[in-house]
């Protein structure tokens, strides 16, 4: 438990990282990082993992660390793409939202009926946080691969809060939200993929201009 609050601080600081680069391979190893960091969180949360909390922890690091960015890299090469110019919103107002919204995540937290192990500790306005950054990043980020890391930031934060639940929920339910994310990065590769080769640019902006 010692180590759990430096790692949330770590991981709520890669938020900060995404919204402030536009260098889109920078945003894709920090989430990948992210990912890694996030994977470790059940040995720390959790004093009797188990075996299945093990497989959870190897997998999570596999498919958020390597897998995932491995995708990334190849589409963004690809396609071609290594920055974002400009965003719907600059990037140090991004910082700025995400760290108002950091904040509102403290307080909202501190409001809600956890268990006494819980709520202490950063857990959940981390995981709130990284929701928001994420959500940021789909909302202001115009380039597709940045919109997929939105997904994925958000998707860690969604990961993160589910770790108060780990005893509770299935395993099986746990690994069918990673394949979830899974498909969902599959098809926007497809997407990305796609816009590429019937555009110049990779804005999803000229998907206004699609007809049948």
């Amino acid at each position: 438990m010692q180590f759990l609050d430096p790692l949330l601080i770590l991981a709520l600081a890669i938020n900060f990282v995404v919204l402030g680069v536009s260098r889109i391979r920078a945003v894709i190893n920090a989430v990948a990082f992210q990912g890694m960091l996030l994977g470790i969180i059940p040995l720390l949360v959790h004093a009797e993992i188990g075996l299945r909390g093990i497989a959870l922890v190897v997998v999570t690091i596999t498919v958020k660390g390597f897998v995932f960015p491995m995708l990334l890299v190849r589409a963004m090469r690809a396609a071609e793409i290594h920055h974002e110019v400009k965003p719907v919103a600059g990037f140090m107002l991004s910082v700025l939202l995400g760290a108002v919204g950091a904040g509102l995540a403290m307080e909202f937290s501190r409001a809600l009926p956890l268990a006494e192990a819980h709520t202490n500790l950063l857990l959940v306005p981390t995981a709130f946080a990284t929701v928001w950054a994420g959500c940021l990043m789909l909302i202001t980020r115009r380039k597709a691969i940045n919109q997929v890391l939105g997904y994925l930031l958000l998707e860690n934060g969604i990961y993160l809060f589910s770790m108060l639940l780990l005893e509770a929920v299935p395993f099986l339910v746990e690994v069918g939200v990673l394949l979830d994310l899974f498909s969902g990065v599959f098809v926007m590769g497809i997407i990305i993929h796609h816009i590429s080769r019937a555009f110049a640019s990779m804005s999803t902006e000229h998907l206004t201009a699609l007809k049948e």
